[in-house]
């Protein structure tokens, strides 16, 4: 078995991949509480793979609940370099259809929780870049993936994290459309974030699945979102498969090296405690 992995983030129903073998549910103690669910290991396209249901099995937790550094902390412990999320989505522009899917390449933080976003703190600072907060190599690997899968795909956009639970207002749905915003969800920020610090390259598969609520004559509705999420998971599952046959077996791109000169803490002070919990995340600068 490799010890380089590829992670996978999405809905439950996202694991039933073919040829998705040896799987196996593998439980992970972190310093930061408890992931999302078990995770999923086992072999898909050749790779050593590594699924986490986002909000749990059964769909048990609220996104504003989500503990992105659980999540993420304990798919770099079991390994993980690469991280394709897939996410549902609501478009904010006509052009991105429902079903549609808009290979990300920004985001726009909407939510009020920077630190639940972060691993440092507690005696250690760190300040990565994420000016691009989407590692451009997977994302091209996705995008390339999901023109050849004869999707309907876009390349770029905008991502704005709400927190929700509830969907935009209809004023909110208004001002992200005007402002020339391309996708809403409520997700993807943190756990972009927390991969970059835990220098995982990581990118969004963005499925629409409804017209927000800015359109007038549209309006997002659960029984429409789940009838379209049923559609893209038959989609993401192929785009998925085929995608991580197309990563490299060696983590040597800029995001898995994304710490190298962000951390201004001087070393001899660094905290015993925070050392220890960060080891998975810092281990190759101590």
């Amino acid at each position: 078995m490799s010890k380089h992995k590829v992670g996978i983030i999405g809905g439950t129903g996202l694991y039933h991949i073919e040829g998705f073998t040896r799987q196996k549910w593998v439980k992970v103690k972190t310093p930061f509480g408890r992931p999302s669910d078990d995770f999923l290991t086992g072999r898909l396209a050749g790779r050593d793979v590594v699924f986490l249901p986002r909000h749990g099995r059964g769909h048990r937790i609220l996104p504003g609940e989500l503990n992105h550094r659980a999540n993420i902390w304990a798919l770099k412990k079991l390994g993980v370099q690469w991280l394709i999320s897939v996410s549902a989505v609501g478009s904010l522009q006509e052009k991105f259809q429902p079903c549609d899917i808009v290979v990300i390449d920004q985001f726009l933080d909407r939510t009020k929780q920077s630190l639940s976003h972060t691993f440092f703190g507690r005696g250690i600072v760190a300040h990565v870049s994420f000016a691009h907060p989407v590692c451009e190599e997977l994302r091209q690997i996705l995008l390339r993936t999901a023109r050849a899968a004869q999707a309907r795909v876009h390349d770029g956009g905008t991502y704005v994290c709400m927190e929700g639970p509830a969907f935009s207002t209809r004023a909110e749905s208004l001002a992200n459309h005007r402002a020339g915003h391309d996708v809403i969800g409520m997700t993807n920020l943190g756990e972009a974030k927390c991969a970059r610090e835990a220098e995982i390259a990581y990118a969004t598969l963005a499925m629409s699945t409804d017209y927000d609520c800015w359109k007038e004559d549209e309006h997002v509705t659960l029984d429409l979102i789940i009838a379209n999420l049923h559609r893209n998971a038959d989609t993401a599952k192929k785009i998925v498969a085929q995608a991580i046959a197309q990563i490299p077996a060696e983590p040597n791109w800029k995001a898995h090296s994304a710490l190298k000169n962000a951390i201004l803490t001087d070393r001899k002070v660094w905290p015993k405690q925070t050392i220890a919990d960060l080891k998975p995340i810092i281990g190759k600068y101590l």
